[in-house]
């Protein structure tokens, strides 16, 4: 099997992607830089179950730290890279945009510089469906332009894009990036909404719900999204001379072993739909806080998945209210409420 380097390992996408290798019997090294954007111990403790498993072993660095990253490269030697570590957050772009800079720009730059240097043979990054911007056609397809971010963690992901195709074309290395659509599911984020919203709603105090709950959001369980990613580590991108052999659905660039994907439910759920659903689980209602349009959000979501179903045979399928409920079991448990 080949050995899988996961850097973000200790977060709540790249935690839930290491278990799901780790069960299918692959070697996984982790790499995170345990910041304190939020509570550090949910990450160590993710970490700490990755590290019960003897094909799991982690390092402990920043992205930005070259030394320290490409020290790991030269010896662990890793034939797939899948790239989640980021400075994540929407919302928090906007009192801090400096951290999205050097994470998500400096840290990716290193790490293409190491793949690059150590011959990986197939990159995969994560994007987000916020490049989609200020478009209004739905559902998201891969080929719409991408031109418009409304925030500056939306202008990092699609420059990590960006950076991630000239280095494909450059050095002939295969990448994949992929859009992700609002994850949740256990052990989420405490910044989320949902985790917001069953905190609140089980502690009694309000939740803010903004444009008045006139929101859409194409909601993708974490482990269909893990799914949709193992598979894509076997579609590697091949370059190739003749493009009008390249499908329509497949956005493989002309010029490199470079293609972009959507990773979503293919569905859009109300978000008042959803509240009501954690309500439900939670076994009382929400007082809810309803606001206006907060600055740099976009009022619905919704991914055309139809290219991950073509490279793969797969598309996302969990209902929500399904997700919901491991959701609220899982916040239960672990908070012992």
């Amino acid at each position: 099997m080949p050995k899988v380097l996961v850097t973000g390992s200790a977060g709540f996408i790249g935690f839930h992607l290491s278990q799901h290798l780790l069960a299918e019997g692959f070697d996984v090294v982790g790499f995170d830089a345990m910041t304190d954007y939020y509570d550090v111990n949910l990450k160590r403790r993710r970490h700490a179950m990755l590290l019960q498993s003897p094909r799991f072993n982690a390092v402990e660095a920043r992205l930005e730290d070259m030394a320290a990253l490409t020290e790991l490269f030269e010896r662990e030697r890793p034939d797939v890279v899948v790239h989640l570590a980021a400075q994540a957050g929407v919302r928090y772009s906007l009192e801090n945009p400096r951290s999205y800079l050097e994470s998500n720009l400096i840290g990716t730059f290193n790490v293409l510089e190491c793949a690059r240097e150590f011959a990986v043979g197939h990159l995969l990054m994560a994007s987000t469906s916020s490049v989609y911007g200020a478009n209004t056609q739905m559902p998201f397809g891969e080929k719409q332009m991408t031109d418009h971010p409304l925030t500056f963690y939306a202008a990092t992901k699609k420059s990590t894009e960006i950076m991630a195709h000239s280095y494909a074309h450059l050095w002939s290395l295969p990448t994949t990036m992929f859009r992700f659509f609002t994850v949740y599911g256990p052990w989420g984020r405490p910044d989320m909404a949902l985790y917001k919203f069953a905190k609140g709603i089980l502690e009694g105090t309000p939740i803010d719900v903004y444009n008045h709950g006139e929101m859409y959001r194409d909601f993708t369980y974490v482990t269909d999204l893990v799914h949709g990613i193992r598979l894509l580590i076997d579609a590697v991108p091949v370059r190739t001379d003749d493009i009008a052999t390249i499908p329509d659905w497949d956005t493989l660039s002309p010029a490199a072993p470079f293609r972009a994907v959507n990773i979503g439910n293919s569905d859009k759920v109300k978000l008042t739909d959803f509240i009501d659903a954690i309500e439900r689980e939670c076994g009382r209602k929400a007082i809810r806080n309803y606001l206006e349009m907060q600055k740099g959000d976009v009022p619905a979501t919704w991914a055309d998945a139809t290219q991950l179903r073509e490279l793969t045979g797969y598309t996302p399928s969990t209902p929500f209210a399904e997700g919901v409920r491991a959701f609220v079991a899982w916040y239960r448990d672990y908070f012992s409420c």
